[in-house]
């Protein structure tokens, strides 16, 4: 026991560290981070690097995409994942072995991004806000989990019940089977949310409108700029952007993982029963 706890202190200090020297240099001045003077405390407390992101409109235009992404992906696809689970639950869903087994082929085979491209295109869904909401809208991980838990975790009693009160199988969904799925759905609207809030690659192919843009393509944008900026006539104000590029990446780096970890400690508790229900069996 005093082996596991020591390795797991390690595991834990290996993990915080790293995270305790970001948010002690985003706080520091451009100054003592460039020349190695800060480790775990800010170092001249400074809020240039902040005043630098918050200030700017592209990165508050970003913050607001991001969260209609956040906010809307989560809804639908949280909506379609318990739609399409749910009937895989079922015993009594003719053929669900079948497409079970369709579902978890495309974890391992996919069309591929220029097939997927053009379907976007034809759907026209290209330079839109659909284009990151409905592609990706399904997680098949996310199907197995929600189908597991409809499986094992409501009793079969409570569906012959509804069933013999006349109930149709969406009264019975919505009256019954949701109620009972609040951690699963907590689980599933998490890792939604962390994919949606993250993801920045379907915002490179998909979208040219800098107005689209979710918040990570802006960060992204932010710090190429800000490493590339020469233009200063002055040698000391170039070498001081040069030194605010470097305490910019850090402080990028605490403004775009707050909302996430603001989120987590209100679905933490709901987190380990969701992912681990019908895992393992008496």
């Amino acid at each position: 026991m005093i082996v596991v706890k020591l390795m797991l202190a390690i595991l834990l200090a290996l993990v915080v560290m790293p995270l305790i020297y970001i948010v002690a240099s985003s706080f520091s001045s451009p100054a003592a981070v460039n020349s190695g003077q800060v480790k775990f405390w800010p170092v001249e407390f400074s809020l240039e690097a902040y005043q630098s992101v918050l200030t700017n409109a592209e990165v508050l235009r970003g913050y607001y995409n991001s969260l209609i992404y956040a906010i809307a992906g989560t809804l639908i696809s949280v909506t379609l994942t318990v739609a399409i689970a749910y009937p895989l639950s079922r015993r009594t869903f003719y053929g669900r072995n079948v497409l079970m087994t369709l579902l978890i082929f495309t974890m391992l085979f996919s069309g591929g991004l220029i097939p997927t491209y053009m379907v976007v295109h034809d759907l026209g869904m290209l330079d839109t806000r659909w284009a990151l909401l409905i592609p990706n809208a399904i997680g098949v991980w996310q199907v197995i989990i929600a189908r597991t838990f409809f499986a094992n975790s409501v009793p079969e009693e409570l569906y012959e019940a509804a069933a013999l009160d006349g109930a149709s199988e969406l009264r019975t969904l919505r009256s019954v089977v949701l109620p009972l799925s609040k951690p699963l759905l907590a689980v599933l609207a998490l890792m939604y949310t962390i994919y949606q809030w993250n993801t920045y690659f379907d915002a490179l192919v998909y979208l040219k409108d800098p107005d689209l843009y979710p918040l990570q393509i802006v960060l992204r944008n932010m710090l190429l700029l800000n490493t590339a900026r020469t233009g200063a006539v002055d040698l000391a104000q170039q070498m001081h952007q040069l030194q605010l590029a470097n305490v910019l990446k850090y402080a990028l780096i605490v403004v775009s993982s707050l909302p996430v970890l603001i989120i987590y400690p209100f679905v933490a508790r709901h987190f380990t029963k969701g992912v681990m229900v019908g895992a393992v069996k008496g």
